[in-house]
């Protein structure tokens, strides 16, 4: 007979078994929708918080693209601050002087604050497009920098008197600083409305694009002189040396 041998009556049991290394696991899976990825993967990180510690023996792991996505973006962070060392380290050379340096790059935070400020009213995302189009911003802001402080810096051997000299050189680098802006600025607009079908994905870069240019043309022209003015002082141009004589 069954009963001597065995109990019947009724139970649950998982219907399906999954191991990896000889493990147990169980996935817990969501459809995402309305949400970008960032957001949900911190509403996950709040609801494991939220549930406590899990018992012995048992580890919460989030698997999928967040983690691709978190090495990423650190990945494109640490390459941007690199990428603006180098970029001071190339121009202190260049103009050997570290002060003019200081004062071509000055513009950076400029082309960040237009960028974020452009998402926020946009409703839009830091995702890859943005990061690419922050990365376009910078390199036109700081190629308009440079020359501005090139002109700046030929002036002030000429005139001897920083103003003045920050002030000429600002008006000679007006128009062509406001053409390059208003032509980028320009090209970038239809595809930051995104009017075509499928064209949403590149969006984010053009919006990043648009306002990191408006806010630097402002800093290139406005706040770089003035920050030539300050790092200079009232100090006298002197030619640079190759070698000691």
């Amino acid at each position: 007979m069954i009963r001597d041998v065995a109990r019947v009556g009724k139970g649950t049991m998982p219907g399906e078994i999954d191991r990896t290394t000889m493990q147990r696991y169980v996935s817990i899976t969501a459809n995402v929708e309305g949400v970008d990825l960032g957001r949900a993967a911190q509403q996950i990180e709040q609801a494991v918080a939220a549930a406590g510690e899990p018992p012995r023996g048992v580890r919460v792991l989030t698997r999928g693209q967040v983690a691709p996505m978190h090495e990423m973006f650190t990945a494109l962070g640490v390459g941007l601050g690199l990428a603006v060392v180098v970029i001071l380290v190339l121009l202190t050379a260049y103009f050997q002087s570290p002060r003019l340096a200081l004062a071509s790059v000055s513009s950076v935070p400029g082309v960040l604050c237009g960028v974020v400020a452009m998402l926020l009213l946009t409703g839009t995302t830091l995702n890859i497009e943005s990061f690419m189009g922050s990365i376009m911003c910078i390199g036109v802001s700081v190629s308009n920098s440079v020359m501005m402080v090139t002109f700046i810096a030929m002036e002030w051997h000429e005139r001897k008197v920083v103003p003045d000299a920050a002030r000429a050189g600002a008006q000679d680098r007006l128009r062509p600083i406001l053409m390059t802006a208003c032509a980028m600025t320009a090209g970038m607009v239809p595809m930051a409305l995104a009017l075509e079908r499928g064209s949403e994905m590149q969006a984010p870069l053009g919006r990043a694009v648009i306002g990191g240019l408006v806010v630097s043309t402002f800093v290139t022209l406005f706040i770089v002189p003035s920050v030539f003015a300050l790092l200079m002082g009232r100090q006298t141009p002197r030619s640079p040396v190759a070698a000691p004589g």
